[in-house]
């Protein structure tokens, strides 16, 4: 079977350049090995709750955002999204609260209020985030913390926490350029979805087929199949059926895996094999709580970002110090008069697959987070009370169970990258990378961004 482009992943970066490409009338292919679309962001259904496995804070819906610039050409409308206000609210370990997406004059006020002891500094260096304007100036790529003059540590870690939930960096190894991007973002925006993420891919797999695009279910892709010249003519399926792409084949794999398993190793450069293993990603612990819908009162944002430590005179380490608390806003998500709630950690996921083939040394694990993140939990949200049970919980291998990712490593990569602005480029011209791990800016939204411009490369609109 012949298509031009083959589609290999149907996460949000495959999807959307696979429903963008069949809408300007190009022959797509997509293969997923699963039986749903949305990779690492599906819903996780359990015992009548519906779960979004992300901390829920998506940009890129304001008026000419990106996703009014790709839903003005697919065949179906944009899913339901609801504005945030504020964004999220930040909770420090000696209990200051400091909500962020407030009016500029608000913020500085409580920035003022909430750091005393370095309240001009704080002010700012927000100025300096919104007034930068320039990635291309040699200071842009210095990192943040080389800009914290005569702040506390405080102030230093209310930054790395945020830094670290929008882009899996803190300030030390995020240049001032990345921070300016995303510390930006909650002043001018952002918001939930309705039905979560899942919604967005399911609204892009429909517009793909309306487009007259082949989504072919349940088909894992095993390798790339080769040409007599060594280049790349298609993809081989696990099934034995080799499928061919006339143009270009797009993987939504991650950076690893579409060399380690697409490409494969053999025909990896040492050059690049090299700096793949100098890259390193986070895996997730998630705590997916039933709330009572009463105990939402007392919440003082859907979003809270918690730091339950301050790491004073070491490196900062999110897996043990950080966790974002996350209310769904959509009560249809769990049974009458609850809510669901995930709660985000950070992982070393390395750690989750020493005991590969012991089930039980990985459970025995899984309760030991799951009582230290609940014990964490508890000292930081007192208001909780007895509101919240746990239902379920989702580790590194539950994400590599049903995504096949690199040790389940998920979020993407620190924005201080080894590979170019030009990343979803691979060793072969007609072989192009989408996805968390390549794309240019952080979140949802870059991975968007970065699956437009694939796009475009292939078919102009």
């Amino acid at each position: 079977m012949n298509h031009e482009v083959v589609v290999v992943g149907g996460g949000i970066g495959g999807l959307t350049a696979a429903a963008l490409l069949a809408a300007r009338g190009v022959d797509v292919c997509l293969f997923e090995r699963q039986s749903h679309v949305g990779g690492c962001v599906a819903n996780f259904e359990h015992l009548g709750y519906t779960f979004e496995p992300t901390a829920g804070l998506y940009s890129g819906w304001e008026a000419e955002g990106i996703y009014e610039k790709i839903f003005s050409e697919l065949a179906v409308e944009p899913p339901n999204v609801q504005a945030l206000s504020p964004a999220y609210v930040v909770r420090l370990p000696d209990g200051t609260e400091i909500a962020v997406g407030e009016s500029e004059r608000q913020f500085e006020d409580d920035l003022r209020q909430a750091f005393p002891e370095c309240a001009e500094p704080a002010v700012t260096f927000y100025r300096k985030l919104a007034e930068f304007n320039d990635p291309n100036r040699v200071s842009a790529r210095t990192a943040t913390s080389t800009y914290f003059a005569n702040c506390s540590l405080r102030f230093r870690r209310f930054i790395d926490v945020q830094l670290q939930t929008l882009t899996q960096c803190p300030s030390d190894r995020l240049s001032f350029a990345g921070a300016a991007r995303v510390l930006t973002l909650p002043h001018r925006g952002m918001w939930t979805i309705q039905g979560g993420a899942q919604a967005l891919a399911d609204g892009l797999a429909e517009s793909f087929k309306k487009s007259g695009g082949i989504l072919r279910m349940n088909a894992p892709v095993l390798r790339l199949a080769y040409g007599s010249d060594g280049q790349p003519m298609g993809v081989d399926l696990l099934s034995g059926e080799r499928v061919l792409a006339k143009h270009a084949i797009i993987s939504n794999l991650t950076i690893w895996d579409t060399y380690g398993k697409l490409i494969g190793l053999a025909r990896t450069p040492a050059s690049v094999s090299s700096q793949l293993k100098q890259l390193r990603g986070w895996g997730a612990y998630l705590l997916f709580l039933s709330m009572d819908q009463a105990a939402a009162q007392r919440m003082k944002a859907n979003r809270m970002v918690i730091l339950t430590d301050w790491q004073e005179g070491q490196n900062y380490l999110p897996d043990q110090t950080q966790f974002v608390f996350a209310v769904a806003h959509d009560v249809s998500r769990a049974p009458e008069g609850k809510l669901a709630v995930t709660v985000s950690t950070f992982a070393d996921a390395e750690e989750w697959f020493t005991f590969h083939e012991d089930e039980s040394a990985h459970e025995q694990k899984d309760q030991a987070t799951l009582e230290l993140v609940w014990t964490r939990l508890h000292a930081a949200m007192l208001e909780l009370g007895d509101s919240v049970e746990v239902i379920e919980t989702a580790t590194p291998q539950t994400f590599y169970e049903t995504t096949r990712r690199k040790f389940g490593m998920v979020g993407g990569l620190c924005a201080s990258r080894l590979f170019s602005e030009d990343s979803f480029r691979t060793i072969f011209p007609n072989v192009l990378l989408v996805g968390d791990t390549v794309s240019s800016s952080p979140g949802l939204a870059g991975i968007s961004e970065s699956a437009k411009a694939i796009a475009d490369v292939i078919r102009k609109p």
